[in-house]
């Protein structure tokens, strides 16, 4: 009989591994199931273009109906995967009209993703207040803004920028609410998270830091926000974005380890047979840092989400993409690349003053993480030096006359110019575009 691979989450990572198992020649049942009713669909959207109205909602999806079909890949849509049974190698559901309560696997990737972390403070449940996570979250909000209106968002993380920026140029005023010194204070740092701060403030977004709620007011629908320090905001909306947490309760009590997610090694295999996991809930141990880490982005989860599947059948490479991801806000294009980090040294290219630079956040002499404002090439050049894991001189990743991928180990640069059909000390020219071409 052919073997049956189940895939529960259907979101980036879960489709990225269904579509390499049948691209790299896997010829048994492939089962994704999701508990949205949706074609599985892109987020990042959400909160930008598709929040603007500027993007409709087929562009979303992944791919369209006809496509699972003709790769023989099963949609089990709008179903909770509920349970898993290591032990039986069977998967409980949950919907009041399946016809199948439990599903067979020999082989399981959970790639459930995260779920908003909930505000629980008097006032919580009061109409008129959002979080944003799926389309019809961001279907609420669009319905909310009616240029004019106040909103008061609550944190300001990548998705809190994000959000903040369609707000402002959907004509509404908007307060935020920030619990650390600036935005982005977890990721960037003090420095560059001023950074943000000035674009936002220069957009017309004020600012509370150091703040939280404490309530919500009014008779039915929210009227105002009452914080840490007894300030209170008027408001006709609010939009909550303070953190999220990884989705593991189907394998709760079973053998499988959760700690900040499901934990993996860097095969994307948990230490039970046949189970793997990827995306947003995989804790996974990244070889280039030695250390585990649990990442919420759009590259990682295809990238995760294809080498959980190449895993899946026996090829045993390790998971090792140095992470990435992009936000956009107002006219910024901003790209991080690296791991999470503590780092003793800050190095700038560029001029922070004009919203155009490079940050490298440095341990030990070598790139941990890379930040930049409307520099993309600079991201691209960087990712070799955050995988080689080399000591940099902060001198010269600071003056602009280096190009930087003079730095980058010699074995890319023989790798490099061998792909142009170039001579072993040449480098290529410049052609990345300045976005979304990751491949050093």
């Amino acid at each position: 009989m052919k073997q049956r691979f189940l895939i529960i989450g259907a979101g980036q990572a879960g489709v990225s591994a269904a579509v390499t198992l049948r691209h790299e020649g896997f010829d048994g049942e492939i089962m994704l199931i999701g508990a949205e009713s949706h074609l599985p669909y892109e987020r990042p959207p959400l909160s930008k273009d598709y929040l603007l109205g500027q993007k409709p909602i087929d562009d979303l999806f992944i791919h369209n109906s006809r496509f699972y079909v003709e790769n023989h890949i099963q949609t089990l849509l709008g179903v909770k995967a509920v349970r898993v049974n290591p032990y039986e190698k069977v998967v409980e559901l949950a919907r009041a009209n399946c016809v199948r309560p439990t599903i067979a696997y020999d082989k399981l990737l959970i790639a459930t993703g995260v779920r908003n972390r909930k505000l629980r403070v008097p006032g919580a449940t009061l109409e008129g207040i959002y979080y944003l996570r799926t389309i019809e979250e961001a279907d609420a909000i669009r319905q909310a803004c009616r240029s004019g209106q106040r909103a008061v968002l609550v944190g300001m993380g990548f998705i809190g920028c994000e959000v903040a920026a369609s707000l402002r140029q959907s004509g509404i005023e908007v307060v935020a609410i920030e619990a650390y010194k600036t935005p982005l204070y977890r990721v960037v740092g003090e420095k560059i998270g001023k950074v943000f701060e000035e674009i936002h403030r220069e957009h017309g977004v004020r600012f509370l830091f150091e703040e939280t709620i404490v309530a919500f007011e009014a008779s039915q629908r929210v009227q105002c926000v009452v914080t840490s320090s007894g300030r209170r905001i008027d408001c006709d909306f609010v939009i909550i974005g303070v953190g999220v947490e990884p989705v593991t309760e189907l394998v709760e009590g079973s053998e499988v380890q959760i700690e900040n997610g499901i934990v993996v090694n860097q095969y994307c295999q948990t230490q039970v047979p046949d189970i793997y996991a990827a995306g947003d809930v995989a804790n996974h141990f990244h070889p280039v840092v030695g250390k585990k880490m649990r990442v919420e982005h759009w590259q990682n989860a295809i990238s995760q989400g294809r080498a959980a599947a190449l895993n899946m059948l026996g090829r045993r490479e390790p998971y090792q993409e140095v992470h990435w991801f992009w936000s956009d806000q107002y006219k910024y294009n901003v790209q991080y690349a690296g791991f999470p980090c503590a780092w003793d040294q800050l190095v700038v290219r560029g001029k922070l003053n004009e919203h155009k630079f490079t940050a490298f956040y440095m341990q030990e002499g070598k790139v941990m993480a890379v930040i930049s404002i409307n520099r993309g090439k600079d991201i691209l050049r960087t990712i070799p030096l955050i995988r080689a894991q080399i000591p940099v001189d902060p001198l010269k990743l600071q003056d602009e006359a280096t190009d930087l991928r003079s730095l980058q180990p010699r074995a890319v640069h023989l790798r490099r110019s061998l792909n142009h059909g170039g001579s072993f000390s040449e480098l290529p020219s410049a052609s990345e575009t300045e976005k979304g071409q990751l491949q050093p």
